[in-house]
């Protein structure tokens, strides 16, 4: 075994425990740092995984390009009927010809008809009687008095389509008609 002469590298201060021999000794809290890291990185992505499963689930929505309409409140028109003002009527249920009945119920009511047709959804729950301006509001809720458990909406939704009063059948009108 040789033995080297003493020098500086011998000699280490007390209370400082190196393992080798470039190895700096180790800062106070670093420990805690490190958990710090890893809790913000728990939380960050359990939130990250519970708004995918959310978004997945369609329990959180952030598509808001199709605006629903929004009944209004307020003073509500008496109901009347409009004689000069054609009204579609859609069937928003899997029940075949109900908006053709729906139209002869109308019409017998004075209410002219114009369009009898399927909607584009056939899981409607809920009657409405969409009117496209405010003075036809009064023309929506004479509608709404001759069919059972229809409700009256302010919508734009189908003026572009050139309707200005549209009935759109649900699942209640024909549970009402049927019995």
């Amino acid at each position: 075994m040789q033995k080297f002469p003493r020098d500086r590298f011998d000699s280490i201060p007390h209370g400082m425990d190196r393992v080798g021999a470039h190895r700096a000794p180790e800062r106070r809290g670093r420990r805690w740092v490190a958990l710090g890291w890893a809790a913000l990185a728990t939380v960050v992505l359990a939130g990250a995984g519970i708004a995918a499963v959310s978004v997945y689930n369609q329990r959180l929505n952030f598509d808001d390009a199709v605006p629903t309409p929004t009944a209004t409140a307020g003073p509500t028109a008496e109901p009347t009927i409009a004689p000069d003002v054609n009204v579609a009527v859609l069937n928003g249920t899997t029940t075949s010809g109900l908006a053709a009945r729906a139209g002869e119920a109308l019409t017998a009511a004075g209410v002219p008809v114009g369009v009898t047709s399927n909607a584009d959804r056939s899981d409607v729950e809920q009657t409405v009687v969409y009117y496209a301006t405010a003075d036809l509001e009064g023309a929506a809720r004479g509608i709404a008095q001759t069919l059972p458990e229809a409700e009256v909406q302010l919508s734009e939704q189908f003026s572009l389509e050139g309707m200005q009063l549209v009935v759109v059948l649900g699942a209640d009108y024909a549970e009402a008609s049927a019995g």
